[in-house]
């Protein structure tokens, strides 16, 4: 698994100082977003963002919203991996916007990447996360995969719930360059002290944490609810019947 060398730590980056300084601004000027609840923010220790997702653009938008509170997501490791100047900016940007390079998929790499965010926390720094796991393509709320609660339950850390609000409009799934006409609303929640759901190694426990989790996330955002869960379009017959059958989603 790829690693940046500030994963374990809660000290940010000069790339992320930088891009806050500098992106931040202009973000603020050009969508003037709107924040709600800002002040619920823990100002510091492990703290877990989990928001709603719609565009590409929730990862740069909930850092801004947060800041000065440094804010950390993980993206898949090809986005760092790049060569020629090409490679350079784009290890740049997303370093700048507080994320941090993993190995993307099921089974093993699903959970490295929760030791990851694991680590993170246990640093005393913040993550962001999206419960759905991947973007809403008709704007509906998805059931919430366990990964997030199984942090939350592992590392103590609270969970503050994001509703992200007109950022699709922003940048709709497949455009590749935001409009400049549309403003963003990022209304934070109060931070969900979970541990009495129970253990992290509880199935149980896991899934009543997460539904507490998207239940506050849908009275921040207001989205219909979906009733179940994001799937991206199965290939082949094989990943078809793996998505009829019952299994935990992390």
């Amino acid at each position: 698994m790829t690693e940046s060398p500030e994963a374990a730590s809660s000290t940010p980056s000069w790339a992320y100082t930088f891009g806050r300084i500098a992106l931040g601004p202009i973000a603020r000027a050009v969508y003037r977003p709107r924040v709600e609840g800002k002040e619920l923010i823990p100002a510091d220790g492990p703290v877990i963002f989990a928001s709603n997702h719609l565009s590409f653009i929730d990862s740069i938008a909930i850092p801004i919203a947060a800041a000065p509170r440094a804010v950390h997501f993980l993206a898949k490791s090809e986005y760092f991996t790049g060569t020629g100047i090409k490679g350079w900016f784009s290890r740049t940007f997303f370093t700048a916007v507080g994320a941090m390079p993993v190995d993307r998929g099921a089974g093993q790499a699903a959970m490295e990447a929760l030791d990851q965010q694991k680590r993170i926390l246990e640093s005393g720094a913040a993550v962001a996360l999206h419960p759905e796991g991947t973007r809403s393509r008709d704007g509906r709320l998805y059931k919430g995969r366990t990964g997030v609660a199984y942090l939350a339950l592992e590392t103590g850390a609270p969970v503050v719930p994001i509703g992200l609000i007109g950022t699709d409009k922003v940048m709709p799934v497949g455009q590749k360059l935001p409009s400049l006409r549309q403003r963003v609303d990022v209304k934070f929640g109060a931070p969900l002290d979970l541990s009495h759901h129970g253990p992290a190694k509880s199935g149980r426990a896991r899934r009543a944490a997460t539904d507490e989790i998207m239940s506050a996330i849908h009275a921040l955002s207001g989205q219909e609810l979906a009733g179940t869960y994001n799937e991206p379009p199965a290939q082949g017959a094989v990943e078809k019947i793996k998505q009829v059958l019952p299994h935990e989603r992390k």
